[in-house]
């Protein structure tokens, strides 16, 4: 049984549609990007800036100024590019209105993070040509398709299942 939403409209990609969106993805706008270590926002955004990840990281906060030394814009709209991918740190009910936004300034994808969904924000986005992807770590994917994924969500450099002798 599967947790995930479905409608005639949106259905979530497989893993092999998951890889595609990524390699095809330079870009990361993170919505509600938090610059407060305890939250999942932070973990995700010191991943995506480490040399693990190879993308163009923005953080998009109303209330933030600057995170992991990086600026902090108020809007996608106020980003000095048009991202790839949107990935959102919000409430399920804010999905609508950050999905609109992408639309709106023409990102590719539209991810929500582990936990959120919205059919109405995954018709909106699909309705516009968006991949949407929803209730998956964008650190967690990456990390699976690259062998960087391990039981605490970090590269130990071990390729092999075997034990350590």
């Amino acid at each position: 049984m599967t947790t995930e939403p479905f409608s005639p409209e949106w259905s979530p990609p497989g893993a092999r549609r998951r890889k595609q969106i990524l390699e095809a993805t330079r870009s990361v706008a993170m919505v509600g990007a938090s610059a407060n270590p305890a939250r999942p926002s932070y973990f995700v955004a010191t991943y995506l800036l480490s040399s693990s990840a190879d993308f163009e990281v923005y953080f998009v906060n109303p209330t933030g100024q600057e995170i992991l030394g990086q600026p902090v814009y108020a809007s996608l709209a106020d980003l000095p590019v048009v991202p790839d991918l949107v990935d959102v740190f919000r409430r399920a009910e804010d999905l609508p209105a950050v999905a609109e936004e992408a639309v709106a300034v023409g990102a590719r994808t539209f991810w929500a993070q582990l936990g959120l969904t919205s059919i109405e924000a995954a018709q909106l986005a699909r309705a516009a040509g968006l991949d949407v992807v929803m209730n998956r770590c964008l650190k967690i994917e990456h990390a699976r398709f690259h062998g960087g994924l391990h039981l605490a969500g970090f590269d130990t450099g071990v390729l092999s299942a075997r034990r350590r002798r």
